[in-house]
């Protein structure tokens, strides 16, 4: 078997005014992740402490000219930054180190390119390519007819792309209308579905909601170990102790995600917003798991979606134990440690929470009982006739 050749990447970050220099190994190692998933290898990291952005460049001249001769001198053909970039210093750094150059928005936008499967999914992703490279058109082109292939070179659009503004303005429109007839088709199919509770699975990328769908409907959803292993929706229908209800799995949500996939995955994100029970599912073994609430909280609210009962499902409870505990730690304060994490985030989540590992199926009787709680309430608040029959 032949073996794929990975790209050789680069990972720049800037260290801003009230950021930790943590905070931003953080933000890269994400970034790291993101990359892996996209296919190239990280040989190495650069970040730059600034207390204003360059316009021209965005990072400092002595910085940018260290970064171009790593570039050179180990044969690497692609540098990520970890914010967005404007056209301009896309096009200023890629003329200094001579490679391609990606945003953390251009990445994340391959990624969603490669993992499109269905017409809908690409039409999307389509769209969010065309609204990101619009105001990037001048001097871009040029490059790209240079630099075929690769990350950041594929997706829907992979064909060479119109350099006229009209002409991908006009591909913005087109595509707008073909994204709207597809969320009205899907909305009536969301009304079709009759009278029945609605539950959808969201959460921060790869915390496990595929892996906890299938654990529920008992269906095989595609789950990998990787950031947006799935783009399109899945619906089921769920039967539990007889009572029945439709559970989606969506796609999962990231710190600075692009306004435009936002817009361009609104037919997406209405099945969040039309649910009538969120589960928010959250990885308790990553570092940085509150910080990962928070900008799912944040996208719920940006969708007007925030107002739903939602129960936190503290997932991967397996792993956390594996991190966070060593082995000659006595079983007296390994019981004690979990009890004050349950009942901390229990006061928090006014005990709208439940701690599992869906992969070791630890703890899914109580994480039923807590959704059937709610699921049953529902019903006899809004449809109280077909309450009865459970």
């Amino acid at each position: 078997m032949e073996e794929i050749i990975k790209e050789k990447a680069v990972l720049v970050a800037v260290i801003a005014q009230g950021q930790s220099e943590e905070q931003v190994r953080e933000y890269l190692d994400e970034l790291d992740f993101l990359t892996e998933t996209a296919g190239a290898q990280v040989v190495k990291r650069f970040t730059q402490r600034m207390q204003k952005l360059d316009s021209n460049t965005f990072i400092g001249a002595g910085k940018l000219e260290e970064i171009s001769r790593y570039v050179e001198d180990n044969q690497i053909s692609l540098v990520i930054f970890d914010d967005e970039l404007s056209g301009r210093q896309q096009t200023n750094i890629q003329k200094e180190v001579k490679c391609k150059v990606l945003d953390r928005t251009g990445l994340i936008l391959d990624i969603f390119a490669s993992r499109a499967r269905t017409a809908h999914a690409k039409t999307q992703v389509e769209l969010a390519q065309m609204q990101y490279l619009l105001p990037r058109l001048k001097g871009l082109w040029t490059h790209l007819e240079r630099q075929k292939g690769g990350i950041g070179m594929r997706g829907p659009g992979e064909k060479e792309i119109e350099t006229d503004r009209r002409l991908v303005k006009h591909k913005i429109s087109l595509l707008k209308e073909d994204l709207a007839t597809i969320d009205r088709q899907f909305s009536t199919q969301r009304k079709n579905r009759g009278e029945v509770i609605r539950v959808a699975l969201v959460g921060y990328t790869n915390v496990g909601k595929s892996t906890i769908m299938n654990l529920l409907s008992k269906s095989e959803v595609f789950a990998e170990n990787k950031l947006f292993a799935t783009l399109d929706t899945t619906v089921r229908k769920v039967v539990l102790d007889r009572v029945p209800f439709l559970l989606s799995d969506t796609v999962g949500f990231i710190r600075k995600l692009p306004h435009t996939l936002v817009e361009s995955f609104k037919s997406t994100l209405d099945e969040v917003r039309e649910s009538d029970v969120l589960l928010h599912v959250v990885d308790i073994s990553h570092p940085s798991f509150e910080d990962h609430m928070k900008t799912v909280n944040e996208t719920l609210q940006e969708i007007k979606a925030f107002d739903k009962p939602i129960i936190v499902v503290f997932n991967k409870m397996d792993l956390y134990a594996e991190k966070y505990f060593d082995e000659l730690l006595p079983d007296k304060v390994r019981k004690e440690v979990l009890k004050e994490l349950r009942e901390t985030w229990e006061e928090k989540t006014e005990g709208n929470c439940v701690f599992i590992s869906a992969l070791e199926r630890e703890n899914i009787d109580a994480f039923r009982d807590k959704m059937l709680e709610k699921i049953r309430h529902l019903y006899e608040v809004r449809y109280p006739f077909i309450a009865e029959k459970f």
